[in-house]
């Protein structure tokens, strides 16, 4: 397929389809794309624009955890975390219309118009400690364990409601191993071994 100008594009989309077939605009261009040929390709329908600065083969099957997939892209050394954490491990009714993000305390927030994102700031190692990282869609996303998830849940439990806390609680002893311990190591990290030892007792 060739643009207005007659260019070809095979050789973009064969840089594309080695790195899994999305790529960061600075990604493309270190590996040798020039900007104009990427808009190119997005006007012609060889690629989707994903978010801004995020470009993904318009071949490629549809995307399986898009909104996950676009803010990782977009901020690769983020970790998924509360409540968009809690539905990756189905541990949550709710349907949240935001990616919850960690950020690292001291660095600059990413800015990610699509999908709407709000981040949270962690230092130390309740930002460094829970995290996994899995292979969505062929990129790599960060994402709090399930254990890590309730301690951060427990700590941030005003900003997104105690009755989603204990709800997610619940449907953890439900569908996951109850690894107690686990929990306490985590909630030791986040300063709120008193407020969840009451409830982990009572499910005990």
């Amino acid at each position: 397929m060739k643009n207005g100008n007659g260019k070809d594009f095979s050789g973009a989309k064969a840089v594309f389809q080695r790195h899994g077939g999305l790529l960061r605009t600075g990604e493309a261009i270190d590996l040798g794309i020039h900007p104009r040929t990427l808009y190119a390709m997005r006007e012609a329908g060889v690629l989707d624009q994903l978010s801004r600065g995020v470009f993904r083969l318009a071949s490629l099957p549809p995307l399986g955890n898009p909104d996950l997939v676009t803010v990782a892209a977009r901020a690769p050394q983020g970790v998924v975390c509360l409540v968009s954490a809690l539905s990756f491990h189905e541990i949550t009714t709710q349907i949240s219309k935001e990616v919850y993000l960690a950020v690292k305390t001291g660095t600059e927030p990413p800015r990610v118009a699509t999908p709407p994102t709000r981040v949270f700031h962690f230092s130390g190692k309740a930002f460094t400690e829970g995290v996994v990282t899995h292979r969505l869609d062929g990129v790599d996303v960060r994402i709090y364990d399930p254990e890590k998830t309730l301690a951060d849940c427990f700590k941030f439990r005003n900003r997104i409601g105690m009755d989603s806390v204990l709800e997610a609680l619940k449907l953890y002893k439900e569908r996951k191993r109850f690894d107690v311990e686990k929990i306490l190591r985590y909630a030791k990290i986040c300063r709120v071994t008193k407020v969840i030892t009451p409830y982990l007792e009572a499910l005990l």
